[in-house]
């Protein structure tokens, strides 16, 4: 699945963009994500780590949780730049949270321009779903 649009070529611009304002001190690998809102706008994050590796958080999940606290409940993509060759993926638990907010599109980039794109189900085949929607509000 290619990079289709202007949506998609922004995403990943954002997401390159906070990579750069990671805080990795411990792994150094930095991660930045976009979402695009079906308000349409883009929301971004980065991993943030904490000597205590169970209290750090990935880039995707960071983005996510900054969009809802301004409000945004429906997502449709989501890109996540590394420096990694090929592009790197979400971990699992992102993979989950990703779909559980109803991403369908997938972009992974690095810094060296490669682009993979992928959707939610290939990504995470049988995912576990919620018997309601989180945009409810409940």
């Amino acid at each position: 699945m290619p990079v289709s649009d202007a949506h998609d070529s922004e995403l990943l611009r954002v997401a390159r963009d906070y990579r750069e304002r990671a805080w990795a001190p411990i792994s150094n690998y930095r991660v930045g994500a976009a979402l695009l809102g079906d308000d349409g706008k883009v929301y971004g994050g980065c991993n943030v780590e904490h000597i205590i590796l169970g209290l750090s958080c990935c880039a995707e999940r960071v983005a996510i949780q900054s969009a809802i606290a301004e409000g945004a409940r429906g997502f449709s993509a989501v890109a996540v730049v590394t420096v990694s060759s090929p592009p790197a993926a979400p971990c699992g638990s992102c993979r989950q949270m990703l779909h559980t907010w109803g991403i369908e599109r997938v972009l992974m980039g690095n810094l060296d321009g490669e682009v993979e794109v992928m959707t939610m189900a290939e990504l995470l085949p049988r995912a576990f779903n919620l018997k309601a929607p989180l945009s409810s509000g409940a």
